[in-house]
């Protein structure tokens, strides 16, 4: 299953950094299971939320020709839950430390002005040919940025 976490991106500059919403629905599956009769958003999944969210920020400063996956997860904390009907504000900034195939990013997920997440991971630049048609993916960026409403 492929999980799709940024239901809107509100900010973005080239290279600078990214601001996206993820919505916590009742509805989605994997709250059946974490936890029974206490469903919260598992903290790995805000942690891909992040790494999505850097994906298009690479996917947009790159003009859509590199997208990331994540490979290294350097530190993460957790300050409380993201429970169903919180939506969870998230951003992302690059590091400044980068390789020619592998870049750095710091992110934090907020519902309400308090902080859920931190986290500083790792991710490898990959060509976005290799997994999805550009074209789509400039069009669903436009739909994430509210352009094409």
């Amino acid at each position: 299953m492929r999980y799709l976490l940024i239901d809107h991106i509100t900010e973005w500059k080239s290279g600078v950094g990214i601001k996206g919403v993820k919505n916590v629905a009742m509805s989605e599956d994997f709250l059946e299971f974490h936890f029974p009769k206490h469903p919260i958003m598992p903290g790995v999944l805000l942690i891909e939320a992040l790494a999505q969210l850097a994906g298009w920020l690479e996917a947009a400063s790159s003009d859509f020709k590199n997208w990331l996956l994540i490979s290294k997860v350097r530190k993460s904390n957790f300050y409380g839950f993201a429970l169903t009907g919180d939506q969870v504000e998230l951003e992302v900034q690059p590091m400044p430390e980068a390789g020619e195939s592998t870049k750095a990013f710091r992110g934090i997920g907020m519902v309400k002005g308090k902080k859920k997440i931190t986290v500083e991971f790792e991710a490898d630049i990959i060509p976005l040919t290799d997994i999805e048609d550009i074209e789509e993916q400039k069009r669903f960026f436009k739909f994430l940025r509210r352009e094409l409403i």
